[in-house]
């Protein structure tokens, strides 16, 4: 089982995608309604996104979505009234604060973390970055999922787990379906986004096969209850 952060505008767009994938035993988070980042929301603005979307997903899953992912790791240490939003909204963990420079908050921490705020209690937890004389290397998704050898993504995974933390690895469709439409990008951007090793799946088995994976909410309940 994995966990699916969902934007409420793809769900709007295509109705039987969320019961298709909460009908196999995945999770349904929320990944927003528009994709706008969060750092070019208010308050206002983010709670509305937060609710727009949850709709979408109680109606067509029938579910309430327990997560967040911000849409290009926007949510940040300078977006602190975002944190206290999603504690009040019930959320139970976000997974946005990606450990890196240009993306994320490279101040953020390499391993689960708790949010103190007023509405309560919320869980970070962070996609798998390798250390890498004193930078972070992106090896839990995207082009660094691709790109670096498989044997640093098992030895980094090896290391959260020996620490008692599981290792957050994401991917987005395009990285399983490498025959899919491919925007016109500039060299670097395409590189980022689509190579390279488009495809994805061949690592992903061999991880499958050699760890023991779950759904967020799986993690954070387990905590919850020790």
């Amino acid at each position: 089982m994995a966990t699916f952060f969902m934007l409420g505008s793809v769900a709007e767009r295509d109705p039987g995608l969320l019961p298709l994938i909460a009908g196999a035993g995945h999770e349904i988070a929320s990944h927003g309604y528009s994709h706008r980042l969060v750092s070019e929301l208010d308050a206002t603005a983010f709670r509305d996104e937060l609710r727009r979307a949850a709709d979408i997903i109680g109606r067509q899953a029938q579910v309430v979505p327990a997560g967040f992912r911000a849409p290009r790791w926007s949510l940040s240490q300078g977006t602190p009234w975002a944190f206290e939003i999603l504690a009040n909204e019930g959320y139970l963990y976000d997974s946005s604060l990606n450990p890196l420079p240009f993306v994320g908050d490279r101040r953020g921490p390499r391993l689960p973390s708790r949010q103190t705020t007023t509405g309560g209690l919320l869980l970070e937890l962070p996609p798998l970055v390798t250390p890498f004389f004193g930078f972070n290397l992106p090896t839990g998704g995207g082009w660094g999922f691709r790109f670096f050898p498989l044997s640093m993504i098992r030895s980094s995974i090896k290391r959260l787990n020996r620490q008692g933390a599981p290792a957050v690895l994401y991917l987005h469709p395009r990285e399983l379906d490498p025959g899919g439409p491919r925007l016109t990008l500039s060299p670097l951007k395409s590189f980022v986004v689509y190579g390279p090793r488009s495809d994805a799946r061949k690592r992903l088995r061999l991880l499958l096969r050699r760890f023991r994976f779950g759904t967020m909410r799986q993690l954070v309940e387990q905590w919850r209850s020790a």
